[in-house]
C-alpha cells in the first residue's frame, strides 16, 4: 500500500469534522471502518459524498478512507463530501474550478444557534397562559 499514491483533505459541516484520504485504487468507500453503505444507511447521503468523485469523473480510480466525527450522520457526510473536494485539489488543482461552480469547496456556515436565557431554545419562547 506504500507505493500508492495518498492524498488528504480535511472537511467541515455543522458539528461534524472528517479526515479523508484518497488513495489510488478501485472506488471503495471506508468510513470508520466500515463500508459507506452500512455507515450511513441512506442512499441520498450516499449519492451526497459520491458528488465531487462524479464532478470530476473520477469514480472508481480512488479508494477513500474517511475517519468521521462529532454531528449527525447527515453533517458527517456533508463533511465527507467537502473532505473529498480538498482532497481531489491535492490531487489536481485543474479540478477547482469544477469543483468551486458545484459549491463542494465552499463551507457550509450554517451551525446550530445557541440558546438563549430566558427562553426555551434559541428563539422559542415558553408557553404562556393568560390565567
Amino acid at each position: 500500500m506504500e507505493d500508492r499514491a495518498k492524498y488528504y483533505g480535511t472537511g467541515h459541516r455543522k458539528d461534524a469534522t472528517a479526515k479523508v484520504w484518497l488513495v489510488t485504487g478501485t472506488g471503495t468507500v471506508t468510513i470508520n471502518g466500515r463500508p459507506m453503505a452500512e455507515y450511513l444507511g441512506r442512499r441520498t447521503l450516499e449519492a451526497l459524498v459520491m458528488q465531487p468523485l462524479e464532478a470530476v469523473e473520477a469514480v472508481g480510480q480512488y479508494d477513500v478512507i474517511a475517519q468521521a466525527v462529532g454531528g449527525g450522520i447527515a453533517g458527517q457526510a456533508g463533511a465527507l463530501r467537502h473532505g473529498i473536494s480538498k482532497a481531489l485539489l491535492q490531487v489536481n488543482d485543474d479540478m477547482r474550478p469544477t469543483l468551486r461552480r458545484q459549491g463542494f469547496l465552499t463551507r457550509d456556515p450554517r451551525v446550530k444557534e445557541r440558546k438563549k436565557y430566558g427562553r426555551k431554545r434559541a428563539r422559542r419562547g415558553f408557553q404562556f397562559s393568560k390565567r
